[in-house]
């Protein structure tokens, strides 16, 4: 269901006026939720949000004019719940079983696949839309924000203008982060973000030389303060779980045998995290006709970025980390047996989910020289000349040629994450820059029936920047080379006055090049070399018609097809496994690992088609109208994201895309 409305009314005539808009939509989820036992608890991925804005604007007698913006929305969606479309290894051996976690290990859904490239087994998944989850996530977000922009004429031929916004958004979550029925590990209630910005814009433009020369000179700042606490805890199941994964061999129950009686459920950490960035940027935009239909066009920016970030423990209940850490390097704790060393696989698992990222203490004496979280306070700053050049000419009007060169930037910061600093690592990430080309024509024939728009373009960006999550973590880095290379069409047809054709076609080469590591040798750059980017299809092709007409004087209708199709894209940021540091020893080098390394299972969201389809009657002045629609008629179901489940080793999750949707829209103005 949704509600959206507005009204616009004069409140002093040619001074004054006043628009208030109101919207309110509730859906049903389209994915259900079943716990372990297969009972249903609830649906995830709905909506229910609603959103108010109020507007005045204002113009005086001496050409001042302005607008002041308030508006307040706030969202109780369920967001977002996972599929599983591979299962672990560990549940068709059995070991799950073997520990009394049952024969799935709290995987509900229907999923049979041992194959990982049995597309057939994971579609089903994907169409079934049933994920598992040991409850219901709670989410909860509202934002309130106010903009002023004021416009006042400083000659015949220039205006300065000035914008400036405060905004506050503030959001709570808890949620089932294992994604299983088993009670593993989740992200408590009481956490939350917190996120304040200020801008401000100050812009002087205008023209010159009798409308030749259309210039503006400007400035930016923002002030930005982001603050995340999250309650993590481990759950009731998490050791049976380590048992299974290490086989059976420790036992049901292995961090409470190796830790001297330590439960894992006990284990709790709040983690912060917090960020401060300040920007400001001065700028102009100039375009000048130097000869009739010729215009060239130079902007430059320069921006000058700095950032505080940290990260910090406020509060962690955990002996279960430093009794394992004391096993593993000699001193068991009393009724605990010795643990294998850590170079053994049972003492590095031992290790792992011991000390497990999210909620491992901070600061540990051991992280000298052990991978544990440290907290971090770390400021990063940096500064880039943005600039663009274009030249465009116009033959008899309406054929425009066009050719632009864009020298971009995008700021770096910090990796907000538990193990961010683990081992001395550097926390931050660096700025992302890119060089994009571009040339391409737009035109009108046959007395503007016809327009069309082409375009050839290629972008080389520089320390392009990747967020990965690996199944236990969160890590972003830079990839020193990446590229892009297409070329798009637009089409819009009238053939007649009832008859509306569109149609759009491009093809992207997005591409990690093979050299695209540089001189770096870390194993997630070299994994991602000679693959696509993710979720970038090859093709995209659009085509849709709308066909219109008067019915009498009064009344007329309206019907309207849209066919959008993709190739194969890939669902996950990388393509091969990221092999592991005993993987690269045994290769000998990291690019040997990186070679030997298997594919992704499931990595590859086959091409599709989806159609959309709306049909309306209504008065001919729009005083009212009615409209049925679809979306995804065919109900073509398809994963956004996939990724490795969280502690399950080997199964597969994925963010399912929405399926086939339909309704009534009726409409309204007076």
């Amino acid at each position: 269901m949704s509600v959206q409305g507005a009204i616009n009314a004069p409140i002093i005539e040619d001074a004054l006026a006043f628009r208030l808009t109101g919207a309110y939509r509730k859906r049903d989820g389209y994915v259900s939720t079943i716990d372990g036992a297969g009972v249903s608890n609830g649906e995830s991925n709905n909506t229910d949000q609603y959103l108010v804005r109020g507007q005045l604007g204002f113009e005086t007698e001496g050409g001042i004019s302005g607008r002041l913006i308030a508006d307040y929305s706030k969202s109780t969606a369920s967001c977002c719940a996972a599929v599983e479309v591979l299962r672990s290894p560990v549940e068709s051996a059995g070991f799950f079983g073997a520990v009394g976690l049952g024969a799935r290990g709290g995987m509900a859904a229907p999923i049979v696949a041992v194959n990982p490239f049995d597309t057939t087994t994971m579609q089903r998944a994907v169409d079934n839309r049933i994920a598992t989850q040991s409850f219901q996530s709670m989410n909860s977000n509202d934002q309130w924000g106010i903009t002023a922009e004021v416009e006042i004429p400083v000659s015949d031929s220039a205006d300065l203008i000035y914008i400036g916004s405060y905004r506050e958004f503030r959001a709570e979550e808890a949620y089932d982060s294992d994604f299983s029925g088993l009670d593993i590990f989740d992200v408590l209630p009481g956490g939350g973000t917190a996120i304040d910005t200020m801008t401000h814009e100050l812009r002087l433009q205008g023209d010159a030389f009798d409308g030749a020369l259309d210039w503006l000179i400007g400035g930016y700042y923002s002030d930005e303060d982001i603050s995340q606490t999250v309650n993590f805890g481990l759950g009731q199941d998490y050791d049976g779980l380590v048992g299974a994964l290490f086989g059976g061999a420790a036992g049901p129950a292995p961090l409470q045998l190796f830790s001297g009686g330590v439960s894992p459920a006990t284990v709790r950490a709040t983690n912060a995290y917090t960020q401060s960035s300040k920007s400001w940027s001065v700028f102009t935009h100039n375009t000048l006709e130097v000869a009739e239909g010729l215009k060239l066009t130079l902007g430059l920016r320069y921006s000058d970025e700095s950032k505080d970030g940290g990260f910090t423990q406020p509060s962690v209940t955990n002996a279960l980390c430093p009794a394992i850490i004391s096993n593993l390097l000699g001193a068991p704790a009393a009724g605990a047996p010795p643990a294998p060393p850590l170079g053994t696989a049972l003492g590095t698992g031992l290790f792992g989910t011991g000390c497990f990222a999210f909620t491992a203490p901070a600061d540990l004496p051991q992280a000298a020289f052990l991978p544990l979280p440290r907290t971090f306070n770390s400021n990063f700053s940096d500064e880039e000349l943005i600039y663009t050049g274009k030249v465009t000419y116009e033959f008899a009007s309406p054929i425009t040629v066009y050719a632009s060169f864009t020298h971009g930037y995008k700021s770096g910061g910090f990796n907000l994450d538990s193990t961010a600093a683990t081992g001395g690592a550097d926390p931050r990430f660096l700025s992302e820059e890119v060089d994009a080309y571009e040339v391409g024509l737009k035109a009108k024939f046959l007395d503007n029936a016809v327009t069309l728009n082409l375009a050839g373009f290629h972008e080389e960006f520089s320390n392009f920047q990747v967020l990965e999550f690996t199944g236990a973590q969160f890590t972003t880095f830079n990839v020193p080379v990446a590229k892009s290379t297409g070329v798009e069409m637009e089409m819009v047809a009238r053939p007649s006055d009832n008859l509306t054709i569109n149609g759009g076609l491009t093809y992207t080469d997005a591409r990690y090049p093979e050299n695209c590591a540089g001189t770096q040798t870390s194993a997630n750059v070299l994994s991602l070399c000679g693959n696509s980017l993710t979720n970038a299809p090859s093709w995209v092709g659009i085509l849709g018609a709308t066909y219109d007409r008067d019915i009498g004087s009064s009344m007329k209708f309206f019907v309207n097809g849209q066919i959008r199709m993709e190739s194969d894209r890939r669902t996950s940021t990388q393509a091969t496994a990221v092999p592991s540091a005993a993987q690269i020893a045994a290769a000998g080098s990291v690019q040997a690992a990186v070679d030997a390394a298997p594919l992704v299972p499931f990595d590859v969201q086959d091409g599709n088609i989806k159609i959309n389809m709306r049909a309306g009657i209504g008065e001919i002045d729009d005083a009212w109208g009615i409209e049925a629609w679809v979306t995804n008629l065919t109900n073509e179901n398809t994963r956004g994201v996939t990724f490795n489940t969280v502690l399950r080793t080997g199964s597969r999750s994925a963010f399912v895309q929405e399926p086939r949707m339909y309704g009534l829209t009726l409409r309204g103005k007076f």
